[in-house]
């Protein structure tokens, strides 16, 4: 008899085993998921993170990083021919359009010829000329208009 227990023992331990084994196997192949799921998230922070240095080191000295997200500029660039464009469309002298932003028109004649970049304050007196027509242009200036000459019919 002792051969039996001893058999029927081994029997209900072997078919536990092999029951939780089949409980167990989904939540293996979860916690494995898991893992290459965790080991992909860091690879992708650490790449993150060189990006975000390369990026700082980068930045100029002294500039905060709210301030340039709260730039009304920020998303406006200096572009030579956008200058020259401008004043063309405007039909003004380079000194006159010179007065116009706050600067001479030498220095318009080098922004239009990339010799020169506007600085900081006079990028934004340019931004804020660039929406205006040219009846504005003159106003501003305290110019009249010549009048339109109407063709004979």
């Amino acid at each position: 008899m002792p051969n039996l227990a001893v058999a029927l023992k081994q029997e209900i331990c072997r078919l536990a085993r092999r029951e939780i084994k089949a409980q167990a196997a989904p939540t293996r192949q979860a916690i494995l998921q898991y893992r290459h799921e965790i080991a992909r998230l860091k690879r992708q922070i650490r790449d993150q993170q060189r990006k975000v240095a390369m990026l700082e080191s980068r930045k100029p000295n002294g500039v905060a990083s709210m301030e340039i997200e709260d730039d009304p500029l920020a998303g406006l660039r200096f572009s030579a021919r956008s200058v020259c464009s401008q004043r063309r469309r405007l039909r003004l002298s380079a000194e006159d359009y010179g007065k116009l932003i706050g600067v001479s028109g030498l220095t318009i004649y080098n922004w239009e010829h990339g010799r020169t970049r506007p600085r900081a304050a006079q990028f934004e007196a340019l931004a804020s000329v660039r929406g205006i027509t040219r009846r504005e242009a003159a106003e501003r200036l305290g110019i009249e208009l010549p009048r339109r000459r109407r063709k004979p019919r």
